[in-house]
């Protein structure tokens, strides 16, 4: 136990000692949040999207559908429930929301002109207007549509916009925690890959199979040092989001601890595997980069995972670093438990065990 607490503190000193390793480490990372936050933080996308539930299921319902559709500005996704639609809604996925009751196709077919249009209920997110009112203007010009195509023109339909409040998520909110996981995948798998193998390179390891260290002893002291690292890193990362651009934990603090151990055990079994297989450090760099950069841009650090090509989506939903993303998002933006994110912890988990093998096979003191 010793030699464990001892190894857990040389390592830290380390750490603190290099300033080189706690710039690419801890300002970068908060250096790039800061410019990418200040140009796009409070940015919105271009297109809205739309949550389109059909209660009725008739020609009707799914010529509108149609028309909406042809509109590039928007982005129609089509809802099982009013339940799951709205929840959508609320989460920030869509924003708006727009329901055909059942009795549309019935009411558009028998409308007369001493009737009152039919009204289509259309949900909008409370929280953000200005997308909100310019969704309803493209849903208004869609039924606006429909109904002139009737002979004797008359508004057939006409929204019937409801407020929903809804969480009022930024760039930068959805930016934060992907820094903070970019932050874990780089301390752990290109730190530790290079920390290693320039220790066996240097003989450091070597020295230290000679005396009566134990392997799990020496592992789990570099567990324990990095652990402490991210943690700490990772809460200041978070402190500066919140004073500069007033990002919050609407989470569990416990579940996004428990997804930073997930996350900087997986990526130091991963920097484990690299350091058995280089032979040097120089090797150990750019093996580390080969797998860390792609990483970045499909794990959603940067853009959102669903916006990827569709035949990138397989190998996406595999990586690490996008059930790290999503997991610190989730917990982050909506507030979800550490329960409704099992899958994520199933798959770190995975990663974790396999890895951690994979790295008992390779791993190699001298």
């Amino acid at each position: 136990m010793k030699a464990y607490w001892q190894l857990t503190l040389a390592q830290l000193r380390i750490f603190l000692r290099n300033r080189q390793v706690l710039f690419w480490t801890l300002a970068f990372p908060i250096f790039l949040m800061v410019m990418l936050g200040s140009f796009l933080g409070n940015g919105n996308g271009m297109s809205v999207t739309i949550g389109y539930v059909d209660l009725d299921h008739s020609s009707q319902s799914k010529q509108l559908a149609g028309v909406l559709k042809k509109n590039e500005a928007i982005s129609l996704e089509k809802a099982f429930s009013k339940k799951d639609a709205l929840a959508q809604l609320k989460q920030g996925d869509v924003q708006l929301v727009v329901e055909v009751p059942k009795g549309y196709e019935k009411r558009m077919k028998d409308s007369s002109q001493n009737e009152k249009p039919f009204s289509l209920p259309v949900f909008y997110n409370e929280t953000d207007m200005a997308v909100s009112q310019i969704g309803q203007q493209l849903v208004y010009n869609a039924v606006d549509a429909v109904s002139k195509q009737k002979a004797d023109y008359k508004p057939a339909v006409v929204i019937n916009p409801k407020g929903v409040e809804a969480l009022n998520l930024r760039y930068i909110d959805f930016l934060v925690p992907g820094i903070v996981a970019m932050m874990i995948l780089s301390n752990n798998m290109n730190g530790v890959a290079g920390q290693i193998a320039s220790w066996r390179e240097r003989g450091i390891l070597r020295r230290m199979q000679g005396t009566t260290l134990k392997a799990h002893t020496f592992i789990a002291a570099q567990i324990t040092a990095r652990l402490m690292l991210n943690g700490l890193q990772a809460l200041i990362v978070l402190m500066v989001a919140r004073l500069v651009f007033d990002v919050e934990v609407r989470g569990s603090w416990l579940t996004l601890i428990s997804f930073v151990i997930l996350g900087t055990l997986a990526f130091m079994a991963i920097g484990f595997i690299i350091a058995g297989i280089a032979k040097t450090p120089e090797s150990a760099g750019p093996i580390a980069g080969f797998l860390s950069f792609p990483m970045l841009f499909l794990g959603g650090v940067f853009f959102p995972i669903k916006n990827m090509p569709e035949f990138l989506q397989p190998i996406v939903h595999i990586l690490p670093i996008a059930h790290l993303t999503t997991a610190m998002r989730e917990t982050m933006n909506v507030g979800a438990s550490f329960m409704s994110l099992g899958t994520e912890a199933l798959v770190l988990g995975g990663w974790i065990i396999g890895a951690f093998i994979v790295a008992s096979l390779t791993f190699k003191w001298e």
